[in-house]
This record gives C-alpha cells, sequence and structure tokens, in this order.
C-alpha cells in the first residue's frame, strides 16, 4: 500500500461511524503507527501518556457498551485508548534529566560551563517541580499569585494552577491522537474519535490508577461508504483565520 502525503492524509481522514467489519487491519501495524505518534511535539517533553491497544475479543467486547453502543465501537476492528499519566511527571522529568547527562557526559553538575546545558539540567530539576508540584490546592493558588504579581513587571508563563496543568497534558496527548489518526489514514486505515465514553468504567476495565485519565478512545478499521455521514462540513475559512 502506497503512503499518502501528508496533504493527502489530512482529506482522506474522517471520523468513520461504521466500520467493514469483514476487513482487518495487522494489529502490528496499528503498534507501529502508535510508535510514530510518540514522536509528536509534547510539552517539556514530558511524554505523559499512555496507549492501550485493544485487540483481544472479549476486551473489545466490554468496550462497546461503554463506549455507548455508538456504530463506531460496535463495529471496529480494534480501539486505542489514548490515556493521560500528569502523575508520571516526576518519572518523566528524571528521565529526560538522565538523558540529558548521558548526551552531554555530565558527571559533576557543578563543574558545568555550558549555559545550554545548566539551563536544561535545572529546568528539570527546578522549572518543571515548580510547575508540576502540588500540595492540596494550596500550593497552586500560591505560584498564581507568585505569577500574577510577576506578570505585572515582564512577560511570565501562568498556567501554573492543577487545572491548568491538566489542560497542557491533555493538549499534548491529543497532539499524539491526532498524529497517530493521520498515519492511519496516511496508509489507508480509517479511524473515529469517540469523546461519547464512560470514562470511569473504562478506567476500571484496564486497571488504570486515579491519576490516569482518558484523553479519548479511537475505534479503529476499515471504512465502508455509509460509515461517512455525509459531506465535510467546516466553517468559513475566512471566519476562523486573521492575519496580524
Amino acid at each position: 500500500m502506497t503512503e499518502k502525503p501528508v496533504s493527502e492524509a489530512l482529506k482522506y481522514r474522517r471520523s468513520i461511524r461504521k466500520f467493514d467489519t469483514s476487513k482487518h487491519i495487522d494489529p502490528e501495524e496499528i503498534k507501529k503507527f502508535i510508535q510514530l505518534a510518540t514522536l509528536a511535539p509534547n510539552s517539556s517533553n514530558l511524554q505523559l501518556w499512555e496507549f492501550y491497544h485493544i485487540v483481544s475479543p472479549g476486551m473489545k467486547e466490554k468496550m462497546i457498551p461503554i463506549c455507548l453502543n455508538q456504530n463506531a465501537a460496535k463495529t471496529a476492528d480494534q480501539f486505542v485508548v489514548v490515556v493521560t499519566r500528569k502523575d508520571l511527571w516526576k518519572k518523566r522529568a528524571k528521565a529526560n534529566l538522565e538523558f540529558i547527562k548521558q548526551q552531554y557526559h555530565v558527571v559533576d553538575e557543578g563543574k558545568v560551563e555550558d549555559k545550554r546545558i545548566k539551563l536544561a539540567l535545572d529546568y528539570y530539576q527546578k522549572i518543571i517541580p515548580f510547575v508540576y508540584g502540588e500540595f492540596l490546592e494550596i500550593w497552586g493558588w500560591i505560584k498564581y499569585v507568585m505569577v500574577r504579581i510577576a506578570g505585572i513587571f515582564k512577560p511570565v508563563y501562568r498556567e501554573v494552577r492543577a487545572g491548568d496543568i491538566r489542560v497542557v497534558v491533555h493538549k499534548s496527548v491529543a497532539l499524539a491522537a491526532q498524529s497517530f489518526m493521520l498515519e492511519m489514514s496516511a496508509n489507508g486505515y480509517d479511524t473515529c474519535p469517540m469523546e461519547g465514553i464512560d470514562s470511569r468504567r473504562i478506567k476500571r476495565l484496564l486497571g488504570l490508577p486515579r491519576g490516569a485519565e482518558i484523553n479519548m478512545v479511537i475505534a479503529c478499521g476499515i471504512r465502508t461508504p455509509e460509515g461517512i455521514y455525509g459531506e465535510r462540513f467546516r466553517i468559513p475559512f475566512e471566519e476562523v483565520y486573521f492575519r496580524k
């Protein structure tokens, strides 16, 4: 199968509501596309995501009712559950820190003279804990007041409360989800991102910890003509595009 260029993949991609149940995708291909999706840009390179690839008939059957019996779920060949893991920020920050040390052969941080490397080390040891650290909701409000005051005098990063960081993480994870769906489209396969789901039951089914959140469930398969519900509608471009 010839892979489509990005522009064609974007045009080809539709949210398919009914898949051809007689056609199947090699799970290894979907696994490969998920791996490519992890190359997506994400905030601070923390990669606070996980992907649960639902392949077995038993698990697929359990997914249908908790995806509210949507046609896309009932006819899906496989599912990819995209999960945020904001709770893993310390572990992922440490992984970035160790990578930087290894890349630049840092043995003694006190002897690092390169300002760029020192800034990178400080970023993961000071800035990330400041932004992601939580103590109930008190610390979030303290940080909020601090940046509001600092913001009077200079531009500052303002998304420091727990709810703000939650949004940041979901945005990063959604970029990976979109990358996956475009890779599927580029290879002639189809998807349907679903938010009409019972996220609590999906967490329970997958055995996810409290700190994990469902970003979206992506039904995967091969389209049927009736799986596309009409022509694509988009708001006129001039209503959403502004050049300054």
